[in-house]
């Protein structure tokens, strides 16, 4: 990232969240698409309940915009902006710092790449177990359309849903999801930022090339490309994790998704996933690297 050192950790931490909050508002619609794909389970022949009732992109948009209303697309919208405000606000804004801290502030030249996964690596496990609460809250009511018909609602709100959860499930439960969460976000955070670090670097050395919106999409949509592939496998436990309390380890969550649906169960809302993180990653930095220029005036 450019010109790291020139504002103050307060200033990037203000830059981070910003930036993540105003990319999780554009980009949620498909992350409630890719969480519904994701908890839907596999259809056997014999399980008497017909075709699966989410298909594709586009079609569990337009399947929880029929069915629900348009507003369902932004389900989870508190809690996930609750989430950028922590989460997009510590691991962005604690990576240069992190990073300079391993290199030494001595350090003159480019910035080995392992330090520069180190770094994503460290600040997405930390700042993920932080926010692990609002996570869980947001995948809870993007999955309640999972509900069948007639059977009620178990929260009117991200509030109810924190104060639902302490009080049926213990303030622990808050933290379900915890391992898987935290191997996902670290292993994501480490293929976004890192990858988004060194496509920019090495886009800059090219004549013609220069610190500009350009430059920042195309490092983004790469950050954003590297993510989703390292990261679906763990996506996908966490959010069936989160969204179905029936699993009682990630283990047993992995072992039983791997022998019940295959390996390909995995990947299941790839396309989705990869629209929003792609998508989410090109808003976000292209707003970072301009709030950062903003800071500095």
């Amino acid at each position: 990232m450019s010109d790291p050192y020139q504002i103050s950790f307060a200033q990037a931490f203000l830059c981070s969240a910003f930036a993540a909050c105003f990319a999780e508002f554009c980009t949620i619609p498909l992350d409630t698409a890719k969480v519904r794909l994701q908890l839907q389970k596999k259809v056997g022949i014999d399980d008497g309940v017909g075709l699966p009732k989410y298909k594709g992109l586009l079609g569990t948009v337009k399947t929880i915009a029929r069915e629900e209303g348009i507003s369902a697309l932004w389900k989870g919208i508190v809690p996930g902006l609750h989430r950028q405000c922590l989460y997009g606000g510590l691991r962005i804004g604690l990576y240069d710092p992190v990073k300079t801290f391993l290199v030494g502030s001595a350090f003159v030249g480019e910035v080995p790449l392992y330090h520069m996964i180190l770094a994503a690596l460290l600040t997405g496990a930390l700042a993920i177990t932080i926010a692990n609460p609002t996570d869980l809250v947001k995948v809870r009511l993007q999955a309640e359309g999972q509900l069948p018909t007639g059977v009620p609602k178990r929260y009117s709100g991200a509030i109810d849903a924190y104060l639902t959860i302490l009080r049926q499930e213990g303030i622990g439960a808050l933290w379900t999801g915890l391992g898987a969460n935290i191997a996902r976000n670290a292993i994501i955070n480490a293929a976004e930022l890192a990858s988004y670090d060194k496509v920019k670097r090495t886009i800059l050395k090219i004549p013609g090339f220069m610190d500009n919106v350009y430059t920042h999409l195309l490092a983004g949509l790469g950050a954003g490309l590297f993510a989703v592939f390292i990261g679906s496998p763990v996506d996908v436990v966490k959010s069936r994790m989160m969204g179905d309390s029936t699993y009682k380890s990630t283990f047993e969550c992995f072992l039983k998704t791997l022998l019940n649906e295959g390996f390909l169960a995995f990947y299941k809302g790839f396309l989705p996933n990869f629209s929003r993180v792609g998508a989410w990653n090109v808003i976000m930095f292209l707003t970072l690297e301009q709030a950062k220029r903003v800071i500095r005036g």
